[in-house]
């Protein structure tokens, strides 16, 4: 028995089993004004669901730190970095660049100091409780 298959505008037609499929998806991803990527309808970054990825953690973990997002979401902006990974990698360090930028614009138009020892002490006490 011959299947044939037809393939047209992102639709598969399989005649012997009578069922269109949908061959292409949408990632749920937006580039921001500020140049960042971000996970549509959310505030959540790429960077944050690849960094977690990159350590290790599952989608249904990654979810966990970030509930607002559903596990498709998440799954497809896992998609999206592994079939895309050099231009991400490429994005990741320009937004590097970018906070290190942002650092040392503030260490040196602000005095900093008093407000991470404060910062620090405070995060020392919630320690010991």
């Amino acid at each position: 028995m011959q299947i044939n298959k037809s393939i047209q505008r992102g639709l598969m037609y399989n005649e012997a089993a009578m069922v269109t499929i949908e061959t292409t998806q949408a990632v749920p991803l937006t580039l921001w004004e500020d140049g960042t990527i971000r996970i549509t309808g959310s505030r959540v970054t790429i960077d944050s669901i690849v960094h977690q990825f990159k350590l290790g953690a599952t989608a249904e973990q990654i979810q966990h730190s970030f509930p607002s997002l559903t596990l498709r979401e998440i799954y497809g902006a896992i998609f999206y970095y592994l079939d895309h990974t050099e231009e991400i990698e490429v994005y990741l360090r320009q937004q590097e660049e970018v906070a290190e930028e942002s650092r040392r614009f503030i260490d040196s138009h602000f005095d900093t100091k008093d407000l991470r020892e404060k910062i620090l002490a405070r995060r020392a006490r919630l320690a010991r409780k």
